[in-house]
Order: structure tokens, then sequence, then C-alpha cells
């Protein structure tokens, strides 16, 4: 072994005398090189100089360094975004999860019909958000949509939905909870398909009910399927756009106005591009940090779980 050690690294150095030439691959490696740089980091790198900046089309730059950041904490606008962004993102990952997971638990079960069902069950996430949202508006409607029609048969008052400060968040929600609650399922359906029978074979051995199976078996081990679900919904969630401006535009007033949509309308609508690059930099920033907080509890959650097995 030590004869090999020692010839090993006389055997990669070149030979005395002969140049060195760079890899025959760099052809191959140049050009997706240059897409990367030109595609992901320019624009970042300029987003970046632009907030340094007070930039307003039409006027000339001036360096103001981080005063759009200092800025932002003091804009009311942009704090009531934040919170905005916050409840809409815990709403459309919460419910989706625990519609999906109780969808995928149903589908994972033999009758008949159940392939016919599937395709029917996932077929809002195939349709895009602007049909989506024109079909919901209409649905939304105080007086002439299905929604309040279907109340009144229940005994229940009519509701103003997206067009009431107080409602308009929740009925978002709820466009946003039928549109991809498929998609959760679809992702819990693998767990608990690559999930072994000896488990519930004991379990039924042993005379556990439905929900002792389900929560002592199928939810631990579906966990790591639901932290995934979990991850893509709120990356999805958090940056979500086009539902929100189809139907409500961020209103009524700046009741559902997300971080997403108060940048849309500081650098496209007010021209303030200095301002709304800051506001794309820590908007990143913030998918990043949730995107990395879920990461952390699937890894903690992980090996907690190993520990308790061992």
């Amino acid at each position: 072994m030590k004869a090999i050690a020692e010839v090993t690294p006389a055997a990669a150095d070149p030979a005395p005398g002969q140049e060195w030439r760079p890899p025959t691959y760099w052809p191959f490696v140049v050009p997706a090189l240059v897409v990367v740089l030109a595609v992901i980091v320019f624009p970042w790198v300029f987003t970046i100089w632009m907030s340094l900046n007070e930039w307003k089309v039409g006027s000339p730059t001036t360096f103001v360094g981080f005063a759009n950041y200092v800025r932002m904490p003091n804009d009311p606008r942009f704090v009531e975004a934040v919170g905005h962004t916050l409840l809409y993102t815990a709403l459309s990952v919460l419910l989706p999860l625990i519609l999906g997971t109780f969808a995928a638990v149903v589908f994972h079960a033999k009758f008949p019909g159940r392939g016919f069902l599937r395709g029917v069950f996932i077929m809002p996430m195939m349709a895009t958000p602007v049909a989506i949202a024109l079909v919901w508006t209409m649905m939304f409607h105080p007086q002439l949509g299905v929604l309040n029609y279907l109340l009144s048969l229940v005994g229940l008052p009519p509701q103003l939905w997206v067009f009431h400060p107080g409602t308009v968040i929740p009925s978002l929600v709820l466009v946003e909870t039928w549109q991809w609650t498929p998609l959760v399922m679809l992702i819990v359906l693998g767990g608990l398909a690559a999930i072994p029978t000896e488990p519930y074979e004991s379990a039924q051995i042993d005379g556990a009910s439905v929900w002792q199976v389900f929560r002592y078996i199928t939810l631990p081990l579906i966990t790591p399927f639901l932290f995934i679900a979990g991850m893509i919904r709120m990356i999805d969630a958090v940056k979500s756009f086009d539902i929100i401006f189809a139907i409500t535009q961020g209103g009524p007033g700046s009741a559902s106005e997300t971080i997403n949509l108060y940048l849309y309308s500081v650098a496209f609508i007010y021209y303030d591009l200095g301002y709304g690059s800051a506001i794309a930099v820590i908007f990143f920033l913030l998918i990043v940090a949730m995107a990395a907080l879920m990461l952390h509890l699937r890894q903690r959650t992980m090996w907690t779980e190993i520990g308790s097995g061992a």
C-alpha cells in the first residue's frame, strides 16, 4: 500500500519538459458557464447594484448606499405586505398539506374507479392560473356567484369574499388550496406506496385502530414526503403573483397585497427601480431563509427519528 501511495502522485505529475495543456472538456464547459453568468449571476449582481442607488425611470442614478434598505421598516405598506405574505404562505402550506394527506390516504385504498377519480382530482393543477382566476372571480361575485348560492342552501348569510378586506386573504387561500392540494396528494401518495406492509400486518394483529395505525405508523413514515411537499408549497406560495394579481390586484385597497405585488407596483407602476430592487433582494433572502428553515427542521427530524429508533 505504501508503494502504491508513493507511485500515485508521481504518476499524476506531467513528464519533464512537457508543457501544460488545458483540459479537453473546456469547450463544453464554457458555453454553460457563459449562460449561467448571463442568466443568473449578472442579473443578481445588477439588482444588488441598483438597490444601492436611487434610480427612477427618466432620472439619473444616485448612489445612496443602504438607504433603500433602511427605508423598508419605515414603509407601512411594505410592513403590511410582509404580514400578508406570511399569513398567505402559512395558510397555503398548512391547508394543502392536511387535505392532500387525507386525499392520499383515501386514494391509496383500493376501491372501484380509483384511477378515474385520481385523474379527476389532479385536474385543477393542470389549468392555467389566469383561467382559474377568472372562474373563481365569477364564483366569488356577491350577487351572481355560485358560492353565495351554495351558502344560502345551508342557511348561511352571503359573504363578500375577495371584495372585503377581512375575507380576501382566506378567499385567495381557498383558490390556492383547491389548485395545489392534488400536488401534495401525489407526493404523499408516492410515500404511501413505498411503505412496507409488515407494520400494518403487525398492527392489525395487535388490534390497533385506524387512527392509531395512521398516527404511529403512516404519519412517521410519510413525514419526509410531507417536508418535501411543504417546502415546494412554501416556495411556490410565498412568491405567488398570478392568481392574486388576476383576482384582486392587491385589493381591496392593499388588503391582499403581498411582497411580490408590492414589488411589482414599486418597480413597474411607480418606476422606483432602486427601491424595487432592494425589495427584490430582501424578498429573495426571505425565500432562502424559509427554505433553510424547512431543511433544518427536516434534518433535525431525521436525526431525532434515527436517535429514537436506536
